[in-house]
């Protein structure tokens, strides 16, 4: 039996490539498989290639594998563009009605199943889809049961029959794929799976678990305008945040989003705004402003290939340097980086309150690989989420002197002033984007100046984040030490054992707190390695100059980067690994 399976379906976008996915990974994921699944699309609404590659264990994986075991193809294209990961035990299951020719060096068994024909006898050729799940199911030894309450879900609002018709469906294919086995000789069975641990656990995209926690940390206003990869932030808070009360506006663009959270978090509500690269360049004036008025602010980047509209459905890291110092002058922000759907969860609680603590914008840094693809989650800990406003005051405010204002912007030695809400009695003052007074007038006194930017930058001193760096590090000395941030941890994480098992010492930093950077942390690791390899998906090794800007290294630091729009597969990292340690 198997302890690990790669399936990938393919075909044109709109024939319901993303719902078979869904359907079989559903399913797996009911029977206690640990999965990561990743789907290749283009940047229209119909037509073009596109399939979706699910990984499926018994143990916990956060990436998807180079190879793959199980094609299946519902057009020629599909099997050109993906029969070279597939190797002599692969299979291909080929829709009969595109006539499928394997390549000239394709090494995989090749099976032409009529998938739409069978489909048409059902009554219609819509359930294509469903035939070559059954199908895939004869290749596992699955028993058709295990899709029954997935399809019942799926389809279950369309009626008892449509349901029947779907199952009907499965079976269908499971019996013609059965008998092709049976023709050549060969048992059912081939890709067994060694059975699952039958534990509950979710399966979602990041982007849903960056939505839920925002839900936890008890959002209120989620300001937004659509663009991949964020939107499904969005609509999934459409759905679930009015019964919180709380609401999602769609604005006109993503200036207005920006500012429109701004607006509410001035009013005390828990606000934030989602967007990728082209969104938060436009948000960049409206930074500068939740940082001069030291108002609590969350913004969600959800990078892709850039510029300009660049690769918008397509794996990237390369906002890094922008969200960092992009605004205009100098602002303190945070910068947090999760890697996988349980840190998207609670680093999006976490960011709320230092956004509140501390009085300023936080930032969330994405990437595609992260916020679309889908994963296993293990449950959320509730009990580990605590909501800290800082300094916000609803109480009673002592009276002001005749004439006298609130001194919201008062120098402390943490740089963090007391706050209130509009309205409130006695905390009355001033609100500009001018540099301002202890009580908000317009200032342009070289004193004031400098004492109230000195007391904005000191906040970066207190920033309070649980885990700034996850380290995987059980060599005292190492060869090497991994670096890297986002969605590349799934891969590096696979790699680091195979690399210590060919007589390579090999440590792993995954940096999560990117602003301020962790130098404390991440010095002894520097320090006991020979060599420090940052992985990243730029051009322009972003990641790496960070690390020599805040700790050195030049001589040991070596770029390994990718930019072609797709993300690092673990065998085409460790290969790369070791050419540049040789």
């Amino acid at each position: 039996m198997l302890h690990q399976l790669s399936w990938k379906v393919g075909g044109q976008q709109g024939e319901g490539i993303e719902s078979t996915g869904e359907m079989f990974s559903t399913a797996m994921n009911r029977l206690g498989y640990h999965l990561y699944g990743y789907r290749h699309f283009s940047s229209r609404i119909k037509g073009g290639h596109t399939n979706n590659k699910i990984n499926v264990r018994t143990t916990s994986v956060h990436t998807i594998p180079d190879d793959l075991n199980i094609l299946v193809a519902f057009d020629q294209e599909t099997i050109d563009v993906n029969y070279h990961e597939l190797d002599a035990t692969g299979v291909i299951l080929a829709d009969a009605k595109f006539k499928p020719v394997p390549p000239e060096d394709c090494p995989a068994t090749l099976y032409i199943v009529p998938f739409t024909e069978a489909a048409k006898e059902l009554g219609t050729t819509l359930m294509k889809n469903m035939v070559a799940i059954g199908a895939t199911a004869a290749l596992m030894n699955l028993k058709d049961e295990v899709f029954q309450s997935v399809v019942s879900e799926i389809f279950g609002r369309k009626g008892e029959e449509v349901v029947a018709k779907n199952l009907e469906a499965i079976a269908k294919g499971h019996e013609i794929m059965h008998d092709m086995l049976d023709a050549a000789g060969i048992a059912e069975g081939q890709f067994e799976l060694a059975p699952g641990d039958n534990q509950h656990r979710m399966f979602m995209i990041g982007n849903e678990a960056i939505a839920m926690g925002a839900l936890a940390a008890g959002v209120r206003l989620m300001a937004a305008y659509p663009i991949t990869p964020a939107t499904e932030i969005m609509e999934y808070l459409i759905q679930k945040l009015p019964k919180f009360g709380g609401t999602v506006i769609q604005t006109e663009d993503e200036i207005a989003a920006a500012t429109m959270a701004i607006g509410a978090s001035y009013g005390g509500a828990r606000s934030f705004t989602a967007s990728a690269g082209p969104g938060l360049s436009l948000m960049m004036e409206a930074l500068g402003l939740a940082g001069m008025t030291e108002t609590p602010l969350v913004v969600v980047d959800t990078q892709r290939g850039g510029p300009s509209t660049g690769l918008p459905t397509k794996q990237e890291q390369s906002d890094l340097m922008a969200m960092l110092y992009g605004t205009h002058g100098e602002i303190p922000k945070v910068v947090i980086a999760p890697s996988t759907g349980e840190e998207a969860f609670y680093d999006m609680i976490q960011a709320f309150n230092i956004a509140d603590e501390l009085q300023l914008p936080v930032i969330v840094i994405s990437d595609l690989q992260l916020s679309l693809g889908k994963q296993t989650v293990e449950p959320f800990d509730f009990k580990k989420i605590a909501i800290k406003r800082g300094k916000l005051n609803l109480d009673n405010l002592p009276e002001l002197e005749e004439k006298e204002y609130f001194r919201r912007y008062e120098i402390t030695e943490d740089g963090v002033s007391p706050r209130v809400v509009p309205g409130q009695k006695h905390g009355i003052h001033h609100v500009t984007g001018v540099e301002h007074s202890e009580i908000g007038t317009p200032s342009e006194s070289a004193s004031n100046r400098q004492a109230q930017m000195d007391k904005r930058m000191r906040k970066l001193n207190y920033v309070n984040f649980d885990m700034p760096i996850f380290i995987d590090a059980p060599n005292e000395e190492a060869d090497v030490l991994i670096v890297g941030f986002g969605s590349t941890k799934g891969s590096i994480e696979e790699i680091r054992p195979l690399l210590d098992a060919q007589g390579i010492k090999a440590n792993h930093a995954h940096i999560r707190l990117l602003h301020p950077f962790p130098t404390m942390e991440m010095k002894p690791l520097m320090d006991a390695a020979k060599k420090i390899i940052v992985v990243e998906n730029n051009a322009t090794g972003q990641l790496a100059n960070i690390i020599k800007l805040n700790m050195g290294g030049h001589d040991k630091i070596i770029n390994l980067t990718k930019y072609d729009g797709t993300p690092f597969l673990p065998h085409e990292l460790l290969n790369r690994v070791k050419e540049l340690l040789k």
